[in-house]
């Protein structure tokens, strides 16, 4: 009976460092979005919105956009984005992120990350077109095989 009173408290006990780690600080979020270049990406998505807004409005003058544009600040997005970290990583996560991102390795890594991201996209398409003729293959076979040939009526 006392080990079963005992589980509650240790199972307890497993989570409490988690439930008790000190959260994320909007600072050092930043700081890892900067150094990680997600603030970059923020500014990167304002310049791709422009074309696509401009579409909506197609007839609206030049100076409608200069203006409307000087009211979008990419720091909104990192202001929405900043809590979605502190969800899932507290500030000794981020402090040890953040360390590792300063570490040559680091660097290195951010450096190539864009090329690893978009070979592995690459690879990941051709596999997927290798998939697709795999599957129309299989099942035009197994449409002919279920399928008997027409048979000539040659012994009428």
């Amino acid at each position: 009976m006392k080990k079963l009173l005992a589980l509650p408290f240790l199972t307890l006990s497993l989570h409490l460092p988690s439930a008790l780690a000190e959260p994320a600080t909007t600072d050092s979020v930043k700081q890892l979005m900067e150094t990680t270049g997600s603030t970059q990406m923020s500014r990167q998505i304002v310049q791709q919105m422009i074309p696509m807004l401009k579409k909506l409005v197609p007839d609206a003058p030049d100076d409608f956009w200069d203006s409307f544009m000087k009211e979008i600040n990419p720091e909104q997005i990192n202001a929405l984005v900043i809590p979605i970290y502190q969800k899932y990583l507290n500030e000794e996560d981020v402090q040890k992120i953040n360390t590792f991102y300063e570490t040559p390795t680091g660097q290195k890594l951010l450096k190539v990350q864009p090329k690893i991201a978009r070979e592995s996209m690459q690879a990941g398409q051709a596999w997927g077109r290798e998939i697709a003729q795999k599957v129309l293959s299989e099942y035009e076979k197994s449409q002919r095989q279920a399928t008997p040939p027409p048979q000539d009526n040659l012994l009428e």
